[in-house]
């Protein structure tokens, strides 16, 4: 089992949702993030003052998936998430040691959705 980490643009973050889909990957969180990568900084006006702003806004995307969706994950997170331009995000694949499904006490791959190998 693979834990993928995904943090991409915001406006990119429903054509993710569908690259996900269509690779029949369930099971996914997001949240909103900031974070600092390669893009430049921006410089910014709030309330007449200039302010630099080190940190953009993104999405991060967290799916646990069996060791035969990990591939799969991955290149629909690229996919959907791909401008061409700095600041497009990463994609981290870690292990995952234990997962256990709360309503029913399933554990390990059982417990990950999808299992099913490719």
């Amino acid at each position: 089992m693979k834990l993928v980490i995904g943090i991409v643009r915001p406006e990119k973050a429903n054509e993710v949702l569908e690259a996900l889909y269509r690779a029949e990957v369930r099971g996914v969180s997001m949240s909103r993030v900031q974070g600092h990568g390669g893009e430049l900084e921006r410089v910014e006006t709030y309330r007449g003052t200039t302010v630099q702003m080190g940190l953009s806004e993104k999405v991060r995307f967290e799916v646990a998936v069996s060791d035969g969706f990990v591939e799969a994950t991955v290149e629909a997170l690229r996919e959907g998430g791909q401008t061409g331009e700095v600041g497009d995000g990463k994609i981290f694949v870690v292990p995952l040691e234990q997962a256990v499904r709360i309503r029913t006490g399933e554990s390990a791959e059982a417990a990950v959705t999808p299992v099913a190998h490719r």
